[in-house]
């Protein structure tokens, strides 16, 4: 079993000490103190995690997420870092890996990004092997209301479908890195295409539809 997902919750609690509580991060308007908070919530308090998915619980996640992020910062990341508390799946390491690699992936890459768009950092080649299984995992969900059908390409990796048979008018293709693709598929890079190294491969019209969707949980 990998601690890949160990390894991204250490480097961006780093990031967090680097760029302190106020730095602007990829996830709409959140701040890293935001984000810290999110990630210590849906960790630490699954009674009012429920928000993160579903809209009619927002106001309340919302709520005990702006207590938690009203704690004094290096408190803030020291419960990231720390981890879920003794009681949680998530202390299970494959449940770990599972469920938090690609957060915390994306999550360091928020504040990376978010501090400076270019900035960009190296990643292993099992890092990359993990995140190509993310896509096989988790694309056909975030991109279930995708206006095109979606495929991903990769070198090193077979081409591979991301949306089922038919789906939508048109057809692109995502190429880049694994790392690079998760990210888009994420969501991120919408706004700002150079966020992310990623070609859209495809006619036109599928590019265009496919540019301006924001894929959603």
């Amino acid at each position: 079993m990998s601690d890949l997902a160990k390894q991204e919750r250490a480097q961006l609690s780093d990031a967090f000490d680097r760029f302190g509580p106020d730095s602007p991060t990829l996830s709409g308007d959140w701040t890293t103190r935001d984000l810290a908070a999110h990630l210590v919530l849906r960790e630490r308090r699954p009674d009012a995690a429920g928000g993160i998915l579903l809209p009619l619980l927002a106001s309340r996640t919302e709520s005990v997420q702006q207590q938690i992020a009203a704690q004094p910062w290096p408190q803030l990341v020291e419960q990231f870092r720390s981890g879920p508390p003794a009681w949680s799946p998530m202390r299970v390491g494959a449940v770990d890996e599972v469920a938090n690699l690609a957060e915390f992936y994306v999550h360091h890459e928020d504040v990376l990004r978010g501090a400076d768009a270019s900035a960009r950092r190296a990643r292993s080649e099992q890092l990359e092997n993990a995140l190509w299984g993310v896509l096989g995992r988790m694309g056909r969900f975030l991109l279930r209301k995708s206006p095109v059908g979606v495929d991903v390409r990769a070198e090193g990796h077979r081409e591979r479908p991301l949306t089922k048979a038919g789906q939508g008018d048109g057809r692109v293709t995502l190429v880049g890195a694994p790392g690079e693709v998760v990210l888009r598929v994420f969501g991120r890079g919408i706004a700002d295409p150079a966020v992310t190294d990623v070609v859209i491969e495809g006619d036109d019209a599928a590019v265009a539809k496919f540019a301006g969707f924001k894929p959603s949980f």
